[in-house]
């Protein structure tokens, strides 16, 4: 296997953080190019943070630079948004779809993202409607190999304090062993076991599209 470099958007974020730790120990990225809206402190010789306005097409290009691999991890709130569906679409929509269309300029072969479970361009939630219109516009790029990762609950400790998740995540943790059989991707997985499941995916080189929901996920890390 070739050396690799990986471009990572929402390097700051829960999955995000724990997907550049993943990627500085593997021995098969030599750079780990990190795309930011503001500076970082992050010293390793692997590390190239480039500060991006995400709002200029142009910027991001010259940002993305040449590489093997992106890995997305971006997304908002509605809280960090007040409740703007045109904002929250600006970061969780035209952010990836963006990038993924220039990585395919740049000579990117693979494209890995964390959706969320339910996804559906159709969907009634417009969170999961987003997700799955995302969903459905990048794997009608030409990547050698497309990995889109849902999961249900995320477990692990956010910088930013989200109420409802907090709760979800000890009822889902608590009722676990009733997810059974077509439940069982409603399981609570932590955002580092998603974080090494992506990396996983990423070093298997496979073609084609792939769907990761909870038990896809633990079986890369088996």
């Amino acid at each position: 296997m070739h050396r690799k470099t990986a471009v990572v958007l929402g390097a700051t974020g829960l999955i995000g953080q724990h997907l550049v730790q993943e990627l500085l120990q593997n021995e098969f990225f030599t750079k780990v190019r990190l795309l930011v809206r503001r500076p970082l402190k992050l010293n390793h010789s692997k590390i190239d943070i480039q500060v991006v306005n995400f709002n200029d097409e142009k910027d991001i290009a010259a940002k993305i630079d040449i590489g093997d691999v992106i890995f997305c991890c971006v997304g908002t709130t509605r809280k960090k948004v007040k409740g703007n569906k045109t904002e929250y679409r600006k970061v969780d929509y035209d952010i990836p779809i963006i990038t993924a269309r220039l990585g395919v300029q740049h000579g990117f072969s693979q494209f890995l993202m964390v959706s969320a479970i339910g996804a559906n361009p159709v969907a009634a939630n417009f969170y999961l409607q987003l997700k799955g219109c995302i969903e459905e516009d990048v794997t009608a790029l030409p990547f050698e190999s497309i990995h889109i990762f849902r999961p249900s609950i995320l477990l692990g400790n956010r910088e930013e304090f989200r109420f409802g998740e907090r709760i979800a995540g000890v009822f889902v943790k608590a009722f676990s062993f009733l997810l059974i059989g077509a439940w069982r991707k409603y399981k609570a997985i932590t955002a580092a076991d998603v974080a090494r499941s992506m990396v996983a995916a990423a070093n298997k080189e496979i073609a084609g599209v792939h769907m990761y929901e909870y038990d896809e996920m633990r079986e890369l890390l088996s």
